[in-house]
């Protein structure tokens, strides 16, 4: 690496048009540079952004299933399509200068302007909306330091990570900020700890910091450039249940995607709450409780997933509201598809048609021999999960207990189980090691493991229907688990986005956020619809007083209002009691 290049001078050079480039490659290729900011040759919406460092699987090592994110994130809308004319309402305001920093004459340390939520939103929007190139000419002046880029960091939205840096940093910018209507694209601010213009001295400033951190930040700004330009951003015009309830009216093409949480109020289990699945079968001692659903275990013993199957054994034929209000929509002819996560196939008894619905980790509806695939409904085996018992193929049956001599052993606890001793070691016609795994000829609910691919309706569907949707409600789903995870932000920049959760999901961008029980949810949504949910308990929902509460801009808390007690009213049921004001 060369010495006698300033950090400063590698500012906008290092964000090339062919792939985020290494920042010591350009200290090398910059003998004669000034302090002039490097211009772009071309820009960054160009280029495919590459995002496969985001992707964050909950399972651990799934080779299959990274190569499912790849293959959907591929069909990701490019956001070099963004300035069109449906998204003409996302177009951001030009900052009135570019970004200034200035020095403390009292102290000669740095001083910041201030940055509040609005700038960030706004920042993150003009890059998405006019590409790097711009962003960049538009937000650094002509002479800038590395301290430029920590700002841009924190401009939009990020925070460093690496304390050694963030340390160097610190040791050069002053606590108090710039209290400017007129830089930066900052908004009115109160004058707390802050200065004036006339405080401030503007020169050009040798780097204060060395290279090392000058490159760590330029790789930090790299990252969180390509993390703005590949997840979305909040609309401005949607983010009130008012909103909502007038696009459901106007919307024919609805994308839903959902998850557990539509279930648990019919006893199913969130595998990921604190009180749900995996917390419950600590007692088998797994590394990862996400282990029972590995394929690669599975195979090697299929009674670990069959020691808990009765546990995720759907009910059958029951439904909740919630799934009657899919199915309600479907009926109004506004339901493009419903994507669900979940196994227990309770769609389809709501009755969501076929051509509807992707079941994008499988059901239970079906099951099939893991050695010759022969395929039976899956209710036929529900008795034998029910007793623990391990589901065989009656096709491989015999052949099954050649290499496995079946023991049927009684436990103390009354339940029975097949337990599977190999007749020996080494058998020549198997390919594996010369053993036949323990999973040779057993009855496997078409469900997905981890491991495997998702079933190919899925990719075939969501290609197309991330383009015609119109409208997307992610239900009760924490979206942790990729690809199904990664629709959000496949879905072109100006369709709304609405979450209905009992927890917000803080790695995505939703323009409405309504946190509550998944059902209550759906009947509030249709009373101010003035619709009529398909379902049993609709009498009910109908006549129940539910009420919002606004907690930010674009979350809402939905909760039944209680009874009045005597002198007391009950706000929300986890909420102490206060007096009434009557």
């Amino acid at each position: 690496m060369s010495t006698d290049v300033e950090p400063s001078n590698t500012v906008k050079r290092s964000f090339d048009n062919k792939e985020i480039v290494k920042c010591e490659e350009s200290l090398q290729n910059q003998n004669n540079a000034t302090n002039k900011r490097a211009k772009l040759e071309e820009t960054y919406e160009e280029k495919q952004v590459k995002e496969s460092n985001y992707i964050n699987p909950t399972s651990k090592g799934i080779d299959k299933q990274e190569d499912d994110v790849e293959e959907t994130k591929s069909i990701q809308i490019p956001y070099s399509g963004i300035r069109s004319k449906e998204n003409e309402i996302l177009k951001p305001r030009t900052p009135r200068e570019p970004i200034r920093i200035g020095r403390n004459n009292r102290d000669n340390k740095y001083v910041f302007p201030m940055i509040k939520k609005e700038d960030t939103q706004n920042a993150r929007m003009f890059l998405k909306y006019y590409g790097l190139r711009k962003f960049l000419d538009t937000y650094l002046p002509e002479e800038l330091n590395s301290l430029y880029v920590y700002f841009l960091i924190r401009l939009l939205g990020f925070e460093l990570k690496d304390r050694d840096v963030i340390n160097a940093v610190h040791a050069y910018i002053s606590p108090v900020t710039l209290n400017s209507n007129n830089s930066n694209n900052i908004s009115d601010n109160d004058k707390t700890n802050s200065l004036e213009e006339s405080d401030l001295i503007y020169e050009e400033f040798e780097d204060p910091l060395e290279k090392k951190h000058a490159v760590r930040l330029i790789k930090d700004l790299q990252k969180a450039i390509n993390k703005v330009l590949s997840t979305r951003l909040r609309l401005s015009n949607f983010y009130t249940l008012e909103h909502f309830i007038d696009k459901l009216q106007k919307a024919n093409k609805i994308l839903v995607l959902t998850g557990a949480g539509v279930s648990t109020s019919l006893g199913i289990p969130d595998f990921r709450s604190s009180e749900g699945f995996y917390s419950k079968i600590k007692y088998l001692g797994l590394d990862d409780p996400q282990d029972v659903f590995n394929m690669d275990i599975f195979l090697q013993d299929p009674s670990v997933f069959y020691n808990i199957a009765h546990m995720v054994l759907p009910p059958e034929n029951i439904y909740s509201p919630l799934h009657s209000f899919i199915k309600m929509l479907q009926d109004k002819g506004k339901l493009l598809r419903n994507y669900t996560q979940n196994i227990d196939n309770l769609e389809s008894y709501a009755g969501i048609k076929a051509e509807k619905l992707v079941q994008c980790h499988g059901s239970f509806a079906t099951a099939s021999c893991i050695t010759c695939h022969w395929q039976l409904p899956g209710e036929k085996i529900f008795d034998h999960i029910r007793k623990l018992e391990l589901p065989l193929c009656p096709y491989c049956y015999q052949k099954r207990r050649e290499y496995f001599p079946l023991e049927l052993d009684d436990n103390n606890d009354g339940n029975k189980e097949y337990y599977t001793q190999p007749k020996n070691n080494k058998i020549s016609k198997n390919p594996i090691a010369g053993t036949v795994l323990k999973s040779y000829g057993v009855l496997k609910p078409d469900i997905t493991f981890f491991g495997e691919a998702l079933p190919s309706k899925f990719h075939k569907t969501i290609r197309e229907d991330v383009l015609k949707c119109d409208l997307l409600i992610c239900i009760g789903t924490s979206l942790k688990v990729a690809p199904v995870s990664e629709i959000v932000n496949m879905i072109p920049a100006h369709v709304p986005q609405v979450l209905i959760n009992k927890d917000p999901v803080k790695h995505a961008e939703f323009d409405l956020n309504l946190l509550g029980f998944c059902d209550d949810i759906a009947a509030l949504i249709a009373q101010k619809s003035n619709w009529d949910i398909p379902h049993s308990s609709w009498s009910d929902l109908k006549n129940k007083r539910i009420e919002y509460i606004e907690k930010d801009k674009g979350f809402y808390d939905v909760f039944v209002a209680k009874e009045r007690l005597g002198s007391k009213i009950y706000k929300k049921e986890t909420e102490e009691p206060i007096l009434s004001s009557n």
